[in-house]
């Protein structure tokens, strides 16, 4: 359905400021929500850390301008509020952005022949895909069962890319993973050494269109000290420990797998995981399994979330054999800023004329008889030479008195003077 401006005259756009975090916390259950599932486990205690955080980045960026910023937009009506948009780069060259929340008050929104959600999210993702010149491609993740932001994300150009299921393992099912000894002899930490071979197994763990959409390089896998700095603190406030590490093969001289363990060190929330296995090494779910279990045996019990996309089915497998249940089920989409090609039925060619296709090939007249065109560049003949025949005459086979009639006299030696010789 096609909207004139008219009809979103009163709808203004303007950047998001940290202090504007505060208005879906004033909105309340008013509100309508599209959030990230990783933020779903966050309270009020994450909020006010986020509002820290976001002043955080606002500081570095006036510090650092060519750090990857924290952005968003606010939609007005009036002076009002009536609805967000977080952003962020997914990358570092920023060419791949992730939505993160849209959040639309519905009270603040006049009524219209669509919902609040679709007249006020559309403007603010169409607005975040003209303000970031930067972006290629832009990423959302969404419940499946959130029937209407998924038609919203349709809406507007996003395609779906990868089913994520989110599994927890129980505290008990990980007291038993960590009854058993791994058998990892070349586990590593994590450094910014490690660059190339983690972006390598990240790159062979993900089909090519997952690659391309990432669009991932080696320095996404670096942390520089203001980023680890802030990391470092926001862990602190939220009273968390992470843990990385991953598996080298001396051979191969190549990362074969890798973690990264976040422990909820008060047990208010579960602790999380993110896992990658190079597709040839399957064996190393058990044993990496079992080394994160080890470590969360320091922490008070609570149960542990990982995710598994439906590109790898050897690690849903794994997690059903040991147990762990799907409690979340999301789709990742993606939406090309270079996407916007008109869908049209195709045509039959059975009642297309070649003149019809292709009038400026038609003949603009009968041709001329006679007149024959030469590719071939021949010379202008001189006046002089107008009796030399086309073609050298052929020599005879044998040496007769012309050709020795033709020999310079004075190159002609004493003894052989004679017309005889």
């Amino acid at each position: 359905m096609a909207h004139s401006d008219s009809d979103y005259a009163e709808l203004h756009l303007r950047s998001l400021y940290p202090r504007d975090l505060e208005y879906p916390m004033q909105w309340g259950d008013r509100s309508l929500v599209i959030t990230d599932p990783l933020q779903k486990a966050i309270g009020e205690e994450g909020l006010t850390v986020q509002q820290l955080a976001a002043w955080w980045k606002r500081l570095g960026n006036l510090a650092l301008p060519n750090q990857p910023k924290w952005s968003g937009f606010v939609a007005e009506i009036g002076d009002q509020p009536c609805g967000l948009i977080e952003i962020l780069p997914f990358n570092r060259t920023r060419s791949t952005w992730r939505v993160k929340r849209v959040v639309v008050n519905p009270l603040a929104v006049p009524a219209s022949g669509e919902g609040p959600l679709d007249l006020v999210g559309t403007q603010l993702l169409r607005h975040c895909f003209e303000a970031v010149w930067e972006a290629r491609m832009w990423l959302v993740e969404v419940d499946i069962q959130h029937t209407t932001a998924l038609a919203l994300y349709r809406q507007n150009g996003f395609q779906p890319l990868a089913q994520v299921t989110y599994w927890e393992i129980s505290a008990e099912a990980l007291t038993d993973l960590a009854q058993r000894e791994p058998d990892l002899p070349n586990l590593m930490a994590v450094s910014n050494a490690d660059a190339q071979l983690l972006y390598q197994l990240d790159t062979a763990a993900m089909p090519p269109l997952m690659r391309q959409v990432f669009d991932q390089q080696i320095q996404d896998f670096k942390t520089d000290p203001l980023h680890g700095f802030a990391s470092t603190t926001v862990q602190w406030m939220q009273r968390v420990n992470v843990q990385r590490g991953y598996v080298f093969e001396p051979q191969r001289k190549a990362a074969i797998g890798r973690f990264e363990l976040t422990a909820c060190q008060d047990g208010r929330r579960f602790h999380t995981a993110e896992l990658t296995v190079h597709p040839a090494y399957t064996w190393l779910y058990p044993e990496i399994m079992g080394h994160m279990a080890r470590l969360l045996q320091a922490f008070p019990a609570a149960p542990l979330r990982l995710t598994s996309h439906d590109y790898q089915p050897e690690r849903e497998d794994y997690l059903t054999q040991i147990h762990a249940e799907p409690v979340d089920r999301t789709l990742m989409m993606s939406r090309s800023v270079w996407h916007k090609v008109r869908e049209s039925k195709p045509l039959s060619l059975e009642g297309l004329q070649l003149p019809d296709v292709l009038p400026g090939l038609q003949p603009a007249g009968k041709p001329m008889p006679g007149s024959r065109l030469s590719w071939q560049r021949h010379p202008k003949p001189d006046t002089k030479e107008e009796a030399r025949p086309s073609t050298p005459p052929v020599e005879p086979p044998c040496l007769g008195s012309e050709r020795a009639n033709s020999v310079d006299p004075k190159s002609r030696p004493d003894h052989l003077s004679g017309e005889s010789w």
